[in-house]
């Protein structure tokens, strides 16, 4: 099949074909509300203790031996070291690199797992994770208890992550939180894009300024320590302790 082309098969189950169709019976539609509520009230209390913690995003393909995961692997330790728990999708690639680069450093390592038939599974190094079916509930937790977001390589999801986080924050929905966006080479078209944006006045100028662009990890790091710790005081962030009539643990 060509790129672009509208050829395809539909690849949705049953259940999300027959969702897609349009409204449905107030029955139906109230039960699909309370399942995304019940995963709400799931991920909310599996990870209410996290504390502060800063995202790192990217792509689930990349395996052991590539320079990104090292990178990433890196990233994790260094972002442990400020205080800070380290929370992914929770599968492979950079994800893992991440997580076990935190757990390495002696850190908290989290991960909010989506449900998919391929690619994706927790992996071997978080400390807890939930597993999610919805994406734009899996967003939100993975922005819920955030100060900070790094943006590795990756694929469609990386992107869909990256520009939601940067819209949050310059549509005024989100607090300023400091955004990342890793590896110059990778990334290179992608900053061109941006900047064409800018030259189209689709974006301001300004708007191109959301996010550092570097390749070194010391530089995210000294950015998270100055935008996200100093810049929100978190040592004034207010502690809960767990509920134990509500089953709740650390």
């Amino acid at each position: 099949m060509s790129p672009g082309s509208t050829n395809f098969t539909p690849v949705g189950s049953e259940e999300e074909n027959f969702f897609l169709e349009g409204p449905h019976s107030r029955r139906h539609e109230l039960k699909f509300v309370l399942n995304v509520l019940r995963e709400f009230i799931y991920g909310f209390r599996k990870l209410h203790f996290l504390g502060p913690c800063v995202t790192v995003f990217g792509s689930a393909r990349f395996t052991e031996d590539h320079p990104y995961y090292d990178e990433a692997r890196r990233m994790g330790r260094e972002i442990v070291k400020l205080g800070f728990t380290v929370i992914t999708g929770g599968g492979p690639g950079i994800m893992e690199a991440a997580n076990r680069g935190a757990k390495e450093g002696g850190g908290r390592s989290i991960g909010c797992n989506i449900i998919l038939p391929r690619e994706q599974k927790p992996n071997k190094y978080l400390d807890k994770w939930v597993d999610i079916d919805y994406f734009f509930l899996r967003k939100i937790l993975l922005t819920k208890y955030s100060y900070a977001f790094v943006v590795m390589p990756g694929g469609y999801g990386t992107m869909d992550e990256f520009f939601e986080a940067i819209t949050m924050i310059q549509t005024g929905k989100s607090l300023r939180f400091p955004v990342i966006l890793m590896g110059k080479a990778y990334h290179e078209e992608l900053f061109k894009y941006i900047r064409n944006m800018v030259d189209e006045k689709t974006i301001n100028p300004e708007d191109a300024q959301l996010f550092l662009f570097t390749d070194s990890v010391d530089e995210a790091i000294n950015h998270i320590k100055k935008y996200a710790i100093e810049g929100f005081g978190l040592k004034k962030i207010r502690k809960y302790k767990p509920f134990s009539l509500l089953g709740e643990r650390k």
